[in-house]
């Protein structure tokens, strides 16, 4: 027994000093355990991102900085924060894409003149601009003019390409071209892989709230006002990823096939200075559709002479294109515009009452806290709350990113869908209409004087502005009836 013991031993002892000489001679070859490895190099060291094949390149190409360092303060030299945003996208995106940007910057999507100049103009301007960029500055506005520019820089220049965005989590993005190509959501930049043709995620980004591109899924905002508030609840990570929660009523036809907004809505019309624009007829009319072959998708069916299809850029599906074949689009072809028989339903918020208030009071917005701006709303929640310590009662400006006095409520005298609004447009035609101008201002100093109370802008036709809501869907049983009822009621009213 004692020689089995001794011979177990032996063994043990002889593996530990091989085990031990193994050990000696691997560190021989190994580096020595105090030694200090060498920082890597480069952006790609700190920052992990996948990169489209297009853009599979350098971060320096874009961003500047140095990426032969391992230092952060010299990568970091010179850097270009946001090299898509309209201050650096000629010099940066330029390089690639030269007719691209040059085209862009003069877009109505980068000018937004439209939009600025409508609300100028009803509140007294004589002149138009050529870009948002040139709304006035008014520190103290002494005409309701004045008052609508500092409205507008405030409260209403949240979607373009200079600003990246109320604080939403469907609504964040990017600046300059990144709005439409990069991907954000929650925040945050998603992926650094740009999209060639953006999805619907980031048209809603700014498409969102009651206006042009909602309707396509069929959303429609809440009022302001707790009262008229649904109780809610949602499976998904927020109530309000768009701000305000929204009714679900008919999305338009076009989407519930699987159609995106870029397979109407392309290049030539969202990025092109001019001012082209998609009709019905383009795909929809025999006679048209040929001429739009090389814009989009679409493509003979089978070779066909009179049989069409798009291919989604959504669902990579194939649609067939139905043409016009009702009586009634010959018989109203030149008497009405194709939503008003064609349109589900519309936005009709009357009585859009603004106001700016520099009084540091709160009390009173109390029950309409939701307010469709970040900015406001933050600032209600924490000051209605005693305890916390006061926010300063300031917005800033959409454009430059200063800071001013005086915060700016929204509200409304009514929100309503379901009755569409019919007028006749410049030309005569009938058109759906929706009271885009049916806007009163107001505002109150911090002495609580009254300056301008509830001035209605004196745009004509009570503010009613022809629109296209994107409600598609089938005419139904009383299309005529819209158009019939339309015109007794012109009849009464000449009478």
């Amino acid at each position: 027994m004692q020689r089995i013991f001794f011979s177990l031993l032996l063994l043990l002892l002889l593996n530990a000093c091989s085990e031990d000489q193994k050990q000696e001679e691997g560190n021989e070859t190994s580096p020595a355990s105090n030694s200090i490895s060498t920082p890597p190099k480069g952006c790609k060291a700190c920052h992990s991102m996948v990169l489209d094949v297009a853009h599979d390149m350098d971060c320096t190409v874009c961003h500047g900085g140095s990426n032969d360092t391992s230092s952060k303060e010299l990568a970091h030299e010179n850097l270009i924060l946001r090299p898509a945003h309209p201050d650096n996208m000629v010099k940066v995106c330029g390089k690639c894409h030269q007719d691209q940007v040059a085209s862009t910057a003069h877009s109505l999507h980068f000018t937004l003149k439209t939009e600025v100049n409508r609300v100028r103009i009803a509140f007294g301007a004589k002149e138009e601009l050529t870009s948002l960029v040139d709304v006035p500055v008014t520190d103290s506005p002494q005409t309701i003019v004045e008052l609508a520019d500092d409205l507008l820089r405030r409260r209403c220049l949240r979607c373009h390409p200079y600003f990246s965005g109320d604080r939403y989590p469907a609504v964040v993005r990017g600046t300059g071209c990144a709005s439409c190509h990069l991907q954000f959501y929650k925040g945050k930049l998603v992926s650094h892989s740009f999209l060639k043709t953006p999805g619907d995620d980031q048209c809603l980004q700014c498409h969102y709230g009651n206006w042009v591109g909602y309707d396509y899924y069929g959303r429609y905002e809440h009022d302001m006002n707790d009262e008229y508030r649904t109780p809610y609840t949602t499976r998904h990570d927020y109530f309000r990823p768009f701000g305000v929660e929204f009714h679900q009523l008919s999305p338009d036809i076009h989407q519930k096939k699987g159609l995106v907004c870029v397979d109407c809505h392309g290049g030539r019309e969202l990025m092109a200075q001019g001012d082209t624009k998609t009709r019905c007829a383009d795909c929809h009319d025999r006679s048209r559709i040929e001429n739009q072959l090389s814009y989009f998708n679409i493509n003979r069916k089978n070779n066909k002479e009179d049989e069409f299809t798009l291919v989604s850029t959504g669902d990579g599906k194939e649609h067939t294109i139905p043409f016009m074949k009702h009586a009634a689009h010959q018989e109203y072809a030149e008497v009405a515009g194709c939503q008003v028989c064609h349109a589900q339903w519309s936005f009709n918020d009357l009585g859009t009452h603004l106001l700016r208030s520099d009084l540091s009071e709160y009390d009173a917005f109390s029950r309409v806290s939701v307010q469709g701006s970040f900015e406001v709303e933050q600032i209600l929640k924490n000051n209605l709350n005693f305890d916390n310590e006061e926010m300063a009662h300031s917005m800033t400006d959409k454009l430059s990113g200063e800071a001013k006095d005086g915060l700016w409520y929204k509200g409304y005298e009514t929100r309503r869908w379901e009755n569409i609004i019919i007028g006749r447009d410049s030309s005569g035609r009938l058109q759906v209409m929706r009271p885009i101008l049916d806007i009163y201002l107001s505002w109150i100093d911090e002495d609580e004087d009254v300056l301008f109370d509830s001035v209605r802008s004196n745009a004509q036709n009570n503010g009613l502005l022809p629109y296209v809501p994107h409600t598609t869907g089938k005419a139904g049983m009383f299309y005529r009836d819209r158009i019939k009822n339309f015109l007794q009621s012109e009849e009464g009213a000449v009478k």
